[in-house]
């Protein structure tokens, strides 16, 4: 009996090792040829030979050259705004002008009283007089023997600190009239009469606001497309529109943002423009060829780059990835096609790339 089990049990795993191992032998080339006539054909080749074309609905498009403007969004800024102090002390004696009044260059804004500086003044007149005689007699003295050449260096010492003295007056007394150092408006008022000022009292603040400055700070990606002197218009937020040139460039990132700051100078005669009203710049920079298409007609392939499917002669499917230029009420202008293209809009998320599509065109409205 246990003979019996043990040939069983080798005939068994001699059957089961032809029937895993050698079935195809077994069985022939049949199961093959039956899988090769069964193997799908490639799904591109069978979309294109098989399926029936997939109408869609697709534009003639021409590129045109689109200004590729920066668009920078700042504030505007007053071309100089000066504290005014004095330079010496002393109590104000000039009536005060009002904030807001338009002041001409070098115009009288705060005058101190001179108080005793007259007194000084024609006292180190007096010592110049004095000092001026001593060093004409030294140097005849030293001249005749009778005096030391030291005695006439130290005549001439004396003349020079009373030649200082006297002019330290004079700027003293011409420091009394405080002026304004441009022409400008006047942002608070003058010092009020009987003030009393020191050196460094603020007598008024100063700005000029003709020609203004509209200030902007450009990011890194975009700041290569400006140049200085290029043409730039403006928007302020009351709809007021401007246009100057690029007066300024930074060479240097702002620490916090990484942008740039730039600056444009418009006339401003009426001081309609305030100093940090919100303003939208526009600088013009080198134009791109660039489509106009809908919003809509945008798609993902499946790498998630963003792009348009087109038309070929063939009637074929193409995927273009684009770059998004500008973005309008009328649609979106994209670069990265060819200068003529056909463009799928309606029907573009249903088909993909190689499949072979019947293509209706419409016309577009630009």
């Amino acid at each position: 009996m246990r003979i019996m089990s043990i040939v069983i049990a080798v005939l068994v795993s001699i059957g089961l090792y032809f029937f895993i191992f050698d079935r195809d032998q077994l069985t022939g080339n049949q199961v093959s040829e039956t899988e090769s006539d069964e193997t799908p054909a490639p799904p591109g080749l069978s979309d294109t030979k098989e399926a029936k074309p997939v109408s869609v609905v697709a534009i003639h498009s021409v590129a045109r050259e689109l200004d590729s403007a920066v668009i920078l969004r700042g504030e505007t800024e007053a071309a100089r705004q000066v504290k005014v102090t004095a330079q010496t002390g002393g109590q104000v004696v000039s009536d005060p002008l009002r904030k807001g009044a338009y002041v001409k260059q070098d115009q009288l804004l705060c005058e101190l009283d001179p108080g005793i500086r007259a007194s000084t003044l024609a006292q180190a007149r007096a010592a110049l007089a004095e000092a001026e005689v001593g060093l004409k007699n030294a140097q005849k003295l030293s001249e005749g023997g009778f005096a030391a050449e030291t005695r006439v260096l130290s005549a001439e010492a004396a003349l020079e600190n009373a030649r200082a003295s006297v002019a330290q007056a004079q700027i003293d007394i011409d420091r009394l009239k405080i002026t304004a150092p441009f022409a400008g408006l006047l942002e608070t008022d003058t010092a009020e009469y009987g003030t009393l000022l020191q050196a460094g009292s603020e007598c008024a603040t100063v700005i000029q606001l003709d020609p203004i400055k509209l200030v902007g700070f450009a990011p890194e990606a975009e700041v290569n497309k400006i140049e200085v002197g290029a043409l730039a218009g403006a928007r302020l937020i009351s709809g007021q529109t401007v246009s100057g040139r690029v007066t300024f460039l930074s060479r240097s990132s702002d620490p916090a943002t990484r942008t740039f700051r730039v600056e444009m100078e418009v006339p401003n005669t009426d001081f309609t423009i305030r100093d940090g009203q919100t303003v939208e710049i526009g600088i013009s920079s080198a134009g791109r060829l660039a489509h106009l298409v809908a919003q809509s007609a945008l798609t993902l392939n499946n790498d998630g780059v963003i792009g348009l499917r087109t038309v070929n002669a063939d009637n074929i499917v193409e995927f273009n990835p684009i770059e998004v230029i500008r973005d309008t009420q009328d649609g979106i202008w994209v670069a990265g096609l060819p200068q003529q293209a056909d463009i799928i809009t309606v029907g573009h998320e249903y088909v993909r790339e190689g499949v072979i599509v019947d293509p209706h065109f419409e016309e577009q409205t630009q």
